[in-house]
């Protein structure tokens, strides 16, 4: 395995945690709306969006870890990367114990599973962080073409070699 998962020319990594990303922090803001307010029905939606967006994280993470093998043995982007995935997997062991606890009434949970939410939303910035820094700091996944006047992705012109590692 020597090239980054791709589909019409895009990284499959980058397009799909934005749902999982997405999904879990609004979780949390969910759980803090409901802590504030004293309406259960935010929990109860929260309680739903947690367990599609570690679903999400799973699948993100599968297209993650293709990628990170891309990467070049010794540097700096390769322990970047590993800690990135460390710490996303972290992240949805954290959202997954928090769904697991409100299991049986997902509209009253208990003060370890928001607090497990939370400690997770927070982890997931530094996460998000780290793959931020893997893009636009080490270039990992960015096209050595790129540029404002390069052709689009489905033109035809992308070399696949740029993605041997």
């Amino acid at each position: 395995m020597n090239r980054k998962a791709r589909f019409l020319g895009h990284l499959i990594h980058p397009m799909l945690i934005v749902f999982p990303l997405g999904l879990l922090a609004t979780a949390v803001v969910f759980d803090l709306i409901s802590l504030f307010s004293g309406n259960p029905l935010w929990t109860g939606i929260a309680f739903y969006m947690i367990g599609a967006g570690v679903v999400g994280g799973l699948l993100a993470a599968v297209f993650g870890l293709w990628d990170w093998r891309t990467i070049p043995s010794g540097t700096r982007a390769r322990a970047v990367g590993a800690w990135h995935g460390l710490v996303n997997v972290v992240v949805v062991i954290l959202f997954v114990g928090s769904w697991a606890l409100r299991y049986d009434h997902p509209l009253v949970p208990g003060a370890l599973a928001l607090t497990l939410s939370f400690v997770a939303g927070a982890l997931a910035g530094v996460g998000g962080w780290l793959g931020g820094e893997l893009v636009e700091r080490l270039g990992v996944g960015i096209d050595p073409n790129a540029g404002l006047n390069a052709p689009g992705s489905l033109s035809g012109s992308r070399d696949d070699r740029r993605d041997a590692a």
